[in-house]
Parts: C-alpha cells; structure tokens; sequence
C-alpha cells in the first residue's frame, strides 16, 4: 500500500500560509505526477487559481466549518480523491490539537507541521491572544516568521518560540520573500568573562546558552533562581531554574541546569542566588550539549516572581 504524505500548515490568517504552500508544491522536489490534495480551512486574499492547481496536479477541497473536519471527512476524502499527498490549510482559530487528535486514514503517514507567523503583528497576538499562539506553535518543526525587516527583533521572537517550542526550526524571510540570516543579536547583559544577570534576564540568557552552549564556557556567572526535584538521581547536584510562561499560568515550561556543588544539596523550593563557573556537557535526554554549572558561592534569598516573560 502506498503512502499518501500528510502535511499540516498552522497560522492566523493572512500569515502566508497560503503562499507557504504554493511555494512548496512549486518546489521541484514536489514536482511529479503525483496527486496533490489541498484542505482548505479558511480563505485569505490570496487563494489557488486553476492554472496553479492544473501545474501542481492538486485539486482544492474547502473546509467551511470545524466541525466538518473529522474522521469520517478526512475518509471520504481518502475514497474519493486518493490523493498521493495531502496539504492542510488549517483556519487559525481552530485547534492544531483537535486535529491531530484524530485517526487519519489508514494510507495518511503525518510527515510535517509547518507554521507561518507575521513577524509585524506577532507581539500583538503574543499579548492578546497568548493561549492561541501556543496552541498553533507548539507542535511545529519549523516556523517561518514573514515580513522581516531591520527594525525585527529577533532575540524576541526566538526567545518566544523557543519557550513554548524548544525544537522547532526557526526561519526569518524579508519582506520581499528572500531568507534574512539570524543576527546575533545584542543581548541585554554583558558578555565578558564574568556575567551577571538581572532577575529579568534569565530567560534570555538560557535561551542563548541553550542554542550557543559554547559560548559560554569557562564563563563565571551569577544568577538568582528557585531549586526544583531531580528528574534523576545525580550525585552532588541539583536542578536550579525558573518557570518561563507560556500561554497561562497553568501551563508553563520549565527552563533549569544542572548546578555540581561540594555543598550539602538545597531543599527542593528553595530560592538561591549563585555564582558558578560554565562547563558543557551532553545530554542524552536533551539529545545535545547543554551548560551546567560548577557552584562555587550560594545564599539563601527571599522569594522572587514565580514567572520569566521573553521581552
């Protein structure tokens, strides 16, 4: 039984999926004789002229309702089109959750989540609708911020995405379409031998530390964070981090090190402020090189703000 590719593209409307999609049918590793299957979950200004679907080998199916979208849909879809490829469009009011929650035909092998966010209005959704935005990102593997320009922020938006979605790839495109190189960005602390973050740094700070390890070791810093349980039981050691707020305060991600001390361990609740020195070392639930910290001074300090936001 051959296996029809099922690929899933989430964002609000007007965020280029349509463009994203057309882009990738266009793609000469796409271009075959194969059948292309479009679901179409809601209609922007820019939509599938017949001349493209004749091109592409694709033929358009609308969605007008969420509640359309469902096992025995996606079925009858399988029996009528049998389709070699199937590229959804989803609405993004709706759920990417409730759709991958449902049982795919049989032939369906779900290969990718594709994400498009409009890097001009992000900070608006992010502050109006932050729940929404997570629920659309969190399970893509790559998400392609559209609409760049030199005034884009990119530690902001990476940093934000990388707390609701610590694996995704992440692309920045010009306005004009063409892919805009990461900027190594000025970040808020100095970046000398010895660093000292500020309470609201942190999360900046790990974030950096979590893609760019390397830069960081041999490093002295020091920094004020909250003790937590062990995921494993690890000699001389315990997890010290905070909690980044995702979309609400009932979901939250945890952003931790591993802290080597020769000191008695800290009860578990604990908040510290901590000088240490940067190593890297691998990680085999991470699956990469992650920093940790050989302690070398701790206090005992008084509670701070349960939350880190990516500013």
């Amino acid at each position: 039984m051959k296996e029809c590719l099922l690929y899933v593209f989430s964002g609000f409307l007007e965020s280029g999926k349509t463009t994203l999609i057309q882009e990738t049918l266009l793609d000469p590793q796409f271009q075959s004789d194969e059948r292309n299957l479009i679901l179409v979950c809601e209609e922007g200004t820019k939509g599938y002229d017949d001349a493209f679907l004749k091109q592409v080998n694709a033929q358009i199916v609308m969605v007008d309702d969420v509640s359309q979208l469902n096992e025995d849909f996606l079925e009858a879809c399988e029996q009528h089109c049998h389709p070699d490829r199937v590229l959804v469009e989803l609405n993004g009011m709706w759920s990417v959750d409730r759709f991958l929650d449902l049982v795919f035909p049989l032939r369906w092998i779900l290969v990718q989540i594709l994400s498009t966010v409009d890097a001009s209005t992000f900070d608006l959704y992010l502050t109006n609708m932050r729940k929404i935005v997570y629920e659309q990102l969190r399970h893509s593997e790559t998400i392609i911020f559209n609409r760049c320009n030199r005034t884009t922020n990119q530690l902001y938006l990476r940093n934000n995405i990388k707390a609701m979605n610590r694996g995704a790839q992440i692309i920045y495109e010009n306005e004009n379409g063409t892919i805009e190189p990461l900027h190594e960005a000025s970040l808020p602390f100095a970046l000398d031998s010895s660093i000292t973050l500020s309470d609201h740094d942190y999360g900046i700070w790990y974030m950096d530390a979590l893609e760019h390890p390397h830069k960081y070791e041999g490093k002295q810093i020091t920094y004020q964070a909250k003790v937590y349980p062990s995921p494993k039981a690890q000699a001389n050691a315990y997890v010290l981090g905070r909690e980044a707020m995702v979309c609400c305060s009932e979901d939250t991600s945890l952003i931790a090190l591993w802290v080597f001390t020769e000191q008695e361990l800290p009860e578990v609740g604990t908040w510290l402020q901590i000088s240490g020195t940067i190593s890297v070392v691998y990680d085999e639930d991470y699956g990469g090189e992650v920093c940790m910290i050989k302690e070398t001074k701790r206090k005992v300090i008084t509670h701070l703000e349960d939350y880190v936001y990516f500013t």
